[in-house]
């Protein structure tokens, strides 16, 4: 029986896909949407916004987003101008 030890992941590869389209912390998701660290107020503020609902979620305390969701989410606010 081959049994997994606790921390070794399930495969010998990270999934390279999901990691690279991870974007953790609002500092990090203020960088690639507003090209500033100094906008992560600004991440907050649209992640709890009803109208404009930023796609972020959490994992633990932190907040998280998914670059190819942003990009969409982007694209959607431009076509309701």
């Amino acid at each position: 029986m081959n049994i997994q030890t606790r921390g070794t992941p399930a495969t010998a590869d990270a999934c390279p896909t999901l990691a690279d389209d991870l974007l953790h912390g609002a500092e990090a998701i203020a960088i690639f949407v507003f090209g500033n660290v100094r906008h992560r107020r600004k991440v907050y503020y649209y992640a709890s916004d009803a109208k404009v609902r930023m796609p972020v979620f959490r994992i633990g305390n932190v907040i998280c987003a998914r670059k190819s969701k942003l990009i969409e989410w982007i694209e959607a606010q431009e076509r309701d101008l």
